[in-house]
């Protein structure tokens, strides 16, 4: 069914109710995965994603997998190697995609190269970081869970990194054939608002405003980019604050069940 886009001027509300700039429920985890190194659970709205990382582990699988090293590490840095499987039940048309899937392999390039820019794969020399990602549910801004949700379970293994690398994607309330130059932006799309709007996926270092991956596979005219890509950003600090919270109330109840001891650290030494 169309999205009805002429509600927005007169309820300035979405087809879910929220305002143009709200974000949908969030829902995190860590730790969710006893056996592995590293794990997480996230949904943004009704797109269910869960991380298991595994590593940083002597390199076996050297290739076989999307992977990419950062410049400055070589090839004596770990690589990121990324894998996705997507439920044949996570949409609606129940459409199954193998691994060869050209869609999935795209993401898994993405994902690979802007994890591999964030981490510190430098301390990991000839080492693989694995990330295995499985959709459970798609409703929208796919690459984006499956960003944060990476960055999550990153964190529950203990990699270094920058900072977070969080995610979020940004429309407009207008088609491109519609030539609208008003048109407002909206944030974090569902899958109705993406299969009628144009929007775009962007990704953020921290709460910092440093993009450091930007998707846009719609047409969208140049003077609505910069409104997209602003709101996308601020949208970004919200989803970082999120982040923040999940890994802080995980620490605070491992210290509470005496799993771990307060104020105890891991000193590491990291190049400047």
């Amino acid at each position: 069914m169309p999205l009805d886009t002429s509600t927005y001027d007169l309820a300035l509300l979405r087809v879910d109710g929220r305002r143009w700039n709200e974000l949908r429920r969030l829902h995190g985890q860590i730790r969710t995965q006893a056996a592995a190194d590293g794990s997480s659970y996230l949904e943004m709205g009704n797109t269910k994603v869960m991380c298991v990382i595994t590593g940083p582990s002597e390199d076996k699988r050297r290739g076989l997998v999307a992977s990419a090293s950062t410049a400055a590490g070589g090839s004596n840095a770990a690589d990121i190697s990324v894998s996705i499987v997507v439920g044949g039940f996570s949409s609606v048309d129940r459409k199954k995609r193998g691994r060869g899937d050209k869609r999935t392999q795209e993401l898994q390039a993405t994902i690979a190269k802007a994890l591999a820019a964030n981490l510190h794969v430098h301390l990991y020399p000839r080492s693989t970081i694995g990330i295995s990602l499985h959709v459970l549910s798609q409703d929208g801004s796919l690459l984006a869970a499956l960003i944060n949700a990476a960055t999550l379970a990153l964190v529950d293994a203990g990699v270094p990194m920058t900072d977070y690398l969080v995610a979020c994607t940004a429309g407009s309330t207008s088609t491109h054939a519609a030539g609208d130059e008003d048109a407002d932006p909206l944030v974090d799309l569902n899958t109705q608002e993406e299969q009628e709007l144009p929007f775009l996926t962007l990704a953020t270092l921290g709460a910092t405003d440093k993009v450091s991956v930007l998707v846009c596979e719609t047409r969208v005219q140049v003077s609505r980019l910069e409104g997209m890509m602003a709101s996308a950003a601020d949208a970004c600090k919200g989803v970082r604050d999120f982040l923040d919270r999940v890994v802080r109330e995980k620490g605070q109840k491992m210290i509470t069940e005496g799993t771990i001891e307060k104020g105890a650290s891991m000193a590491m030494d990291i190049d400047a």
